[in-house]
């Protein structure tokens, strides 16, 4: 297998001292989280994208969901206090986060900001999360990411089904 690249992510998660498993892919533009899913074999339920939001002040927030489930803007809104939410240009979101879109990962963030978490991803036994680079996912348990993380428990899918 070839070397996987040592990110801030990887180096956020190895002095965190969470044990992770690197998975390589070959990376599609506009592939998502469907697109890794297949390409390693994994319930894209378990695949977690990370997003980078702003509210209605222009302040980054990050929001970790499940690969399979789109994000409720007016949800997430009302959970964490603000009149609006919305998802970043892609320029906005690489600036907040310090990543290229379709290699945002949680762990190293350029910028701090609020980190929130679909409540259902913490109850799946093994989930694969970005590992900050494009075609590069980290098989983690997903409490050592709430503990890293320390994020906002939501329940923010649409339709709130979690």
């Amino acid at each position: 297998m070839p070397k996987h690249p040592v990110t801030l992510a990887i180096r956020a998660l190895r002095a965190a001292k969470v044990s992770f498993e690197p998975h390589l892919y070959p990376w599609e533009p506009r592939g998502g989280t469907a697109a890794s899913a297949a390409a390693l074999g994994v319930d894209e339920h378990a695949v977690v994208k990370t997003l980078i939001f702003e509210d209605d002040t222009k302040q980054p927030l990050c929001i970790l969901m499940h690969g399979d489930r789109e994000v409720s803007t007016k949800n997430l809104a009302r959970a964490i206090g603000v009149k609006t939410v919305a998802p970043c240009t892609p320029e906005v979101a690489d600036r907040h986060s310090g990543y290229q879109v379709g290699g945002t990962s949680p762990f190293g963030l350029r910028r701090k900001m609020p980190v929130y978490l679909q409540q259902t991803i913490a109850e799946l036994p093994l989930i694969y999360i970005n590992g900050g680079a494009r075609g590069f996912l980290v098989a983690i348990d997903p409490k050592e990411a709430v503990r890293v993380l320390q994020p906002t428990l939501v329940d923010v899918t649409t339709g709130g089904d979690g």
